[in-house]
């Protein structure tokens, strides 16, 4: 193999005008993947910011973008056909507030769901408290069980849920879970064996195997939280099942918030899990045409609407919803976020809001899992300390939780982080609840995350080599992250 080698670099250097010929071979290259880039009609900057990355990597950018670079999907079929009749009318009255309607009105146009209601909200804070309220729901499951999770891990927070999931299937409760490929990857068949041979359903969702000629969707997941018990109850919100988010399990573990309703917003969590395991297991979709499936619900007091969004949908829909609710805001807006690299329009309203005198809060990780995460969103920091807003980094432990506090009627909370991938790359859902007792309880939630953490100060160090050129160049590669 070396005598082999040799002798390619000999004849390679013997080659007449090798150097010109690797220049066109290289702009011929820079040209077809140019195009192929600019033809998506993605923002200048991050078009731009693939193209000179992949420049300096000829040919093996090319695989670079072919498994990594951006994509859409075709679900439009299924996503235009979420049924009229599936889902109740609720009056998009917001308590008659015209800025509150079009909001309404945007969320139900950008993701085809309409505003609802839910007869209650409660919420769950960090892993500890949100496995106990999802193992006393399923064991009390008559129907059905509906699970979909970006990440499962087969610790024992993960064992001791599919032993219980196992236990309702044995009892004859239908039980179909769905996991994301890539984050529940060291989940195996072994221990998903017992809750099969119950009877129970396991889903993949974008599997990780190469085919031919056919682009994969490793960069492509689904990063919900969706729990559905009976079409009764529902959970969503940012909590993994794994023992790293359980305090009780982990000193470390995130900190983390997630949501239990009731109501008829269930039955948008229902239809958004119906589609996604259609899509992925391939089934009929005629299979969730039975009423035990979409149980009546009695319209309830807080008006509530469920948000999605992924690169099925060309809208951002909540990348949207968060910057029309932050324009919406006329005293405050509260934004925590483990990530946080905004595009031009979330930048600008939050910015635009403290600049106007609203009290806007960012609330952080000191340190986020990922050190370029870290240093891109500090980037960010000195335009809105400067514009008047403040900002808090929280830790030891790395806040995971992603909500949005508008005022005192309009919160978000979800599976959404605040940056290019959860607003474009990955499938996320995020529920908006416009109802103050829900809003004060979050509110106090966020002041005892507030009071716990440091503030960034706007003199705050800024060496060249240690602050400032790493948080440069992360916040150039940050439309790539």
């Amino acid at each position: 193999m070396p005598d082999l080698l040799v002798s390619a670099w000999e004849w390679l250097r013997a080659t007449p005008h090798l150097g010109l010929y690797l220049l066109l071979a290289w702009l011929g290259y820079v040209l077809w993947l140019g195009i192929w880039i600019v033809l998506q009609k993605r923002e200048p900057v991050a078009t731009l910011s693939w193209l000179l990355a992949l420049a300096t990597l000829p040919y093996l950018g090319f695989l670079v973008y072919f498994l990594f670079g951006p994509q859409r999907i075709r679900r439009q079929r299924l996503r235009r056909g979420r049924s009229r009749t599936t889902l109740d009318q609720a009056v998009p009255s917001a308590g008659g507030d015209p800025i509150a309607v079009e909001l309404a009105r945007l969320g139900q146009a950008a993701t085809g769901l309409p505003p609802s209601t839910a007869t209650s909200a409660r919420w769950l804070v960090d892993g500890h408290a949100t496995y106990a309220a999802l193992e006393e729901a399923i064991a009390g499951a008559r129907h059905h069980v509906h699970l979909e999770y970006y990440i499962w891990e087969p610790d024992r927070t993960g064992q001791r849920l599919l032993a219980l999931l196992a236990e309702r299937a044995r009892a004859g409760v239908r039980i179909r879970l769905l996991l994301d490929a890539v984050g529940s990857s060291r989940l195996r068949h072994r221990h998903l064996l017992p809750l099969l041979d119950a009877g129970g359903e396991v889903g993949w969702f974008h599997p990780t195997r190469l085919r031919p000629f056919t682009r994969p969707w490793l960069n492509l997941r689904t990063h919900r939280k969706i729990v559905v018990v009976d079409g009764l109850t529902g959970f969503t919100g940012g909590i993994n099942i794994t023992d790293a988010q359980d305090e009780t399990l982990d000193p470390r573990a995130y900190r983390d918030l997630h949501l239990r309703v009731e109501g008829q917003v269930v039955r948008s969590l229902q239809l958004v899990f119906m589609e996604d395991w259609v899509y992925a297991a391939g089934c009929d979709p005629r299979d969730f045409n039975q009423p035990g499936y979409w149980p009546k619900a009695v319209p309830g007091p807080i008006p509530a609407q469920l948000l999605v969004s992924g690169p099925d949908s060309s809208w951002e829909s909540i990348h949207r919803m968060y910057v029309g609710a932050i324009h919406e805001a006329r005293r405050r807006g509260w934004l925590a976020t483990p990530y946080f690299v905004p595009g031009e329009a979330a930048r600008m309203a939050l910015t635009s809001a403290a600049l106007g005198g609203l009290g806007v809060r960012l609330l952080g990780p000191r340190r986020c899992d990922s050190l370029l995460g870290t240093l891109a969103a500090r980037s960010y920091f000195d335009e809105l300390l400067a514009a008047g807003g403040k900002v808090y980094e929280y830790g030891p432990r790395m806040i995971h939780t992603k909500a949005l506090l508008v005022d005192e009627e309009l919160c978000m909370v979800g599976s959404a982080n605040f940056d290019h991938r959860s607003f474009r790359l990955n499938f996320e859902a995020s529920l908006l609840l416009r109802d103050r007792g829900s809003c004060a309880s979050l509110e106090a939630l966020l002041e005892q995350k507030f009071s716990a953490a440091t503030p960034v100060r706007a003199d705050r160090p800024a060496g060249l080599w240690r602050h400032r050129l790493p948080e440069a160049f992360a916040r150039l590669l940050s439309p790539l992250l």
